[in-house]
């Protein structure tokens, strides 16, 4: 059950909701969120979430989260791929020694991360840290934050150290204060425009250990619920975004149809039509059913979080076909309404355009891939899960 704090923060968000939406298309324009939106949702306590109440923060549960997420994407879906990027930040930080963690959020619990996870840069094993060079793409939300990182191969004497996998090098994300990071102007994409996904560059950096973590076998140093298993609470996050994007859609479509819209040559307005009516029910159904499955995932996953964390892996697997299926389901019933919404959907400025475009681009994101389901059927039989081995 959501805190009185995580209530609070829903709430100030269903009320900012309208004004990002009024916004979208300067936010699209400006590729990234403007600084007084970061001030506005900062405000509403979206940062803090998710941050541990021995650090200032609200220790959110993950339906709130859920919640949140849909509700901002039923906005904008930039804005909401945003604002999930920083309020994520606690379950990265949670990846660093408890010291680290702590001295980072000394200052206050807003503080916010943006960074890559694919392993594109070179670690040199230093005394006490890494000497750190490489370039990543699609750093969200880079030029508002506090701090970046970089996934890195690590390297000794030239050479890449063994991983835990055979036959895989060592990598390991290295943190730098985000005045120590170039970023690379490249984001000019089909959708979720707004996000700022920039490339970021290291260049002969220096990162001390403590500030360097395993992204994707590390353990967290915080014992709370929220920051457990922090990649699946990015998976089901994600999941959000997307179903809000769709939920969103259907909205405009509703709207749309309500002002009395009829396509050229037909016989009565889209209101009466019974074709049209067959298709906005089935869109419907598609996102309400999309919202069931996540809805008992995340009880289950929760629930393990909370009192049995030894169920999470088998969890895993289901949560990322999760992903890619509510993906896949929302991007048929944005293609659906965009389709309905006729002629009008074609103009720059369209709320459906743009959702058709941010819900296309976030298809392409490799944790949203068919190849998850895969993972889900192996599980299923017992077989090795890849990754979530």
């Amino acid at each position: 059950m959501k805190n009185a704090e995580a209530r609070k923060v829903l709430d100030a968000v269903r009320e900012l909701a309208p004004v990002i939406a009024s916004r979208a298309a300067d936010i699209e324009s400006g590729r990234r969120l403007p600084l007084d939106v970061v001030g506005q949702l900062k405000q509403a306590g979206v940062f803090r979430l998710f941050v541990p109440r021995s650090h200032g923060g609200y220790e959110g549960d993950l339906h709130a989260g859920m919640e949140l997420m849909e509700t901002l994407a039923r906005a904008d879906g930039a804005t909401a791929w945003t604002t999930m990027i920083g309020a994520e930040s606690p379950h990265i930080f949670a990846l660093l020694p408890r010291e680290t963690f702590d001295a980072i959020y000394s200052g206050g619990p807003d503080v916010l991360v943006a960074g890559a996870f694919n392993a594109q840069g070179q670690a040199v094993v230093e005394e006490g840290g890494y000497r750190v060079n490489g370039r990543w793409g699609f750093a969200s939300g880079c030029q508002h934050a506090d701090w970046l990182f970089g996934n890195c191969v690590v390297l000794k004497d030239g050479q890449p150290l063994p991983g835990p996998t055979e036959g895989a090098p060592r990598t390991r994300g290295m943190f730098l204060r985000a005045g120590e990071v170039r970023i690379i102007d490249t984001w000019n994409v089909l959708g979720l425009r707004g996000t700022g996904s920039h490339d970021i560059a290291m260049e002969n950096a220096f990162c001390p250990e403590a500030y360097s973590f395993d992204i994707f076998l590390g353990t967290p140093s915080v014992p709370v619920p929220g920051l457990t298993a922090p990649l699946l609470h990015f998976v089901l996050h994600m999941a959000a975004v997307a179903l809000g994007i769709a939920q969103g859609a259907v909205d405009d479509l509703v709207t749309l149809v309500g002002m009395g819209k009829r396509r050229l040559y037909a016989r009565v307005p889209l209101v009466e039509s019974p074709v049209f009516q067959l298709e906005l029910g089935r869109a419907d159904t598609s996102v309400r059913a999309a919202r069931g499955l996540l809805r008992d995932l995340s009880h289950e996953f929760w629930a393990a979080c909370e009192g049995n964390p030894a169920a999470i892996p088998a969890l895993a697997p289901r949560a990322s076909a999760a992903l890619a299926w509510v993906t896949e389901t929302a991007a048929e019933v944005v293609g659906k309404c965009y389709q309905s919404g006729g002629a009008s959907s074609l103009k720059d400025g369209s709320s459906l355009q743009r959702r058709f475009r941010d819900i296309h681009t976030f298809r392409q994101h490799a944790a949203a891939a068919e190849g998850w389901f895969g993972q889900a059927g192996a599980s299923l039989l017992g077989q090795p899960t890849g990754f979530w081995t």
